[in-house]
């Protein structure tokens, strides 16, 4: 795995990671995770290994989360295999100087391009993502899924901070809203405050440097 810059984001300990892909004549190969790089990278972000891998398809104007657990917690290495997703990223770590604050991650690929990317979603993060084209991602998550052990914040919450989120991804979310396809779950998911308020909110991953 060729992997060319690793990028710290506003969000501490989200990262953005972006490997190479090698084209030819026939398309391109690219290897897409290996282990010892990312260790050698110091990406120590799977200490148990890869627990669970999960793939998604979403059409246009799809709205998805924003979704989390405990329980175990749950962090998310993501990347997208075709089409434009713009991911997004809730911090719901106590102690952690982004508490409350949401950043966008526009994240496009299509076949011509010469390298792409993961992004890491730390355990403890609440995560989401919508779509400018019909796309398929896939997720690497350092835990296995407890359905008994999970929640959701409304993405439409409006005590969600949207300070720090790069400002034309929050013009276009916000542009795209009453378009937005999506389940009432995740419409009618918690505010930010109900979450912090809710005796489960002690056990989310805290904050680490």
């Amino acid at each position: 795995m060729k992997i060319t810059s690793i990028t710290n984001t506003v969000i501490p300990g989200a990262k953005l990671i972006q490997f190479d892909r090698f084209p030819d004549l026939r398309g391109y190969f690219s290897e897409t995770f290996r282990a010892s790089d990312f260790v050698h990278h110091d990406l120590n972000i799977f200490p148990n290994g890869i627990l669970q891998t999960n793939e998604s398809f979403s059409y246009k104007n799809v709205l998805r989360g924003l979704h989390f657990q405990w329980n175990p917690n749950m962090g998310k290495l993501v990347r997208t295999i075709s089409g434009h997703m713009v991911d997004l990223i809730l911090d719901l770590r106590e102690g952690s100087p982004t508490l409350g604050k949401i950043a966008a991650f526009d994240m496009p690929t299509s076949p011509s391009d010469t390298s792409t990317s993961w992004i890491w979603v730390p355990e403890g993060c609440a995560h989401g993502n919508f779509f400018l084209q019909d796309s398929h991602i896939e997720y690497y998550c350092s835990g296995a899924y407890n359905g008994a052990c999970e929640a959701g914040i409304s993405p439409y919450s409006e005590d969600i901070d949207w300070s720090i989120c790069d400002p034309a991804l929050k013009n276009l979310f916000f542009e795209l809203k009453d378009s937005f396809i999506t389940t009432p779950k995740d419409l009618n998911g918690l505010s930010f405050s109900k979450w912090m308020q809710s005796p489960e909110a002690t056990a989310g991953a805290k904050f680490k440097l």
